[in-house]
């Protein structure tokens, strides 16, 4: 089951990350000075991001 964890860094910041089912580490953010402001964060991607696309970068263009 994929799944965001909250943790504190080693200089007092709130970060999050997102584990796949597999427990592999997708994605972790920046540091937020407030635990509120990374669920903030957490609430915001799950809400925002089901229809987000791919753009791929790294096509030349002739």
């Amino acid at each position: 089951m994929y799944k965001f964890e909250v943790y504190k860094d080693k200089g007092g910041e709130f970060r999050f990350r997102f584990r796949a089912s597999n427990g592999e580490v997708m994605f972790s953010s920046e540091g937020y000075s407030a635990k509120a402001s990374a669920l903030k964060a957490i609430e915001s991607i799950k809400k925002n991001t089901p229809g987000a696309t791919v753009e791929d970068q790294t096509t030349a263009v002739a």
